[in-house]
């Protein structure tokens, strides 16, 4: 079992890896998230884990550099969920969404390796059919699962006429 790797992160914002018992940088702890390296940051002095918040402070300097993957709508509609009655779907369905994503790159380079007759383009195409039907899928599947929990929606409006039992809205002219 390997243990997790823990960074200490010190009031003056450095970072102490215990491992190799020296200071790093944001960039080298992204790299250690592209090697695959299991981690935690923990606050030096309360031991409050920190990873999440760092993470995101490598995004936030990666999305402001170069070509961001995080467009402005997405960013909206994300924190338009905060506070959202279906906030805790969205985060699985993200992991499940890039679990997808990362399969469908994998199956793609593998085809990619092996060309047999096809050109990038075709298979490009069928992967892309393929990871659409996916998504639409898991889609259906996390939204079926959402309306389980949904309170019963008020029926439809009326045509025109009173339910029995309720008081028409249309006056008569005497």
């Amino acid at each position: 079992m390997t243990q997790i790797r823990i960074i200490k992160k010190y009031p003056n914002r450095r970072l102490y890896d215990t491992e190799i018992s020296s200071y790093i940088t944001l960039e080298e702890v992204r790299q250690l998230v592209l090697e695959g390296e299991k981690f935690e940051i923990h606050d030096a002095k309360s031991d409050e884990d920190l990873t999440r918040s760092v993470l995101l402070q490598i995004i936030s300097e990666n999305e402001s550099g170069g070509q961001p993957m995080l467009s402005v709508p997405l960013l909206t509609q994300i924190i338009r969920f905060y506070g959202d009655s279906l906030q805790g779907m969205m985060g699985p369905y993200l992991e499940r969404s890039i679990e997808a994503f990362l399969e469908q790159q994998q199956q793609f380079r593998q085809q990619l390796s092996s060309v047999l007759g096809q050109t990038p383009w075709t298979m490009l195409n069928d992967l892309t059919t393929r990871n659409m039907d996916a998504w639409q899928d898991l889609q259906r599947s996390l939204l079926n699962a959402a309306g389980d929990k949904k309170p019963p929606s008020a029926p439809p409006p009326s045509s025109g006429q009173a339910a029995p039992g309720s008081r028409s809205t249309h006056r008569r002219r005497s």
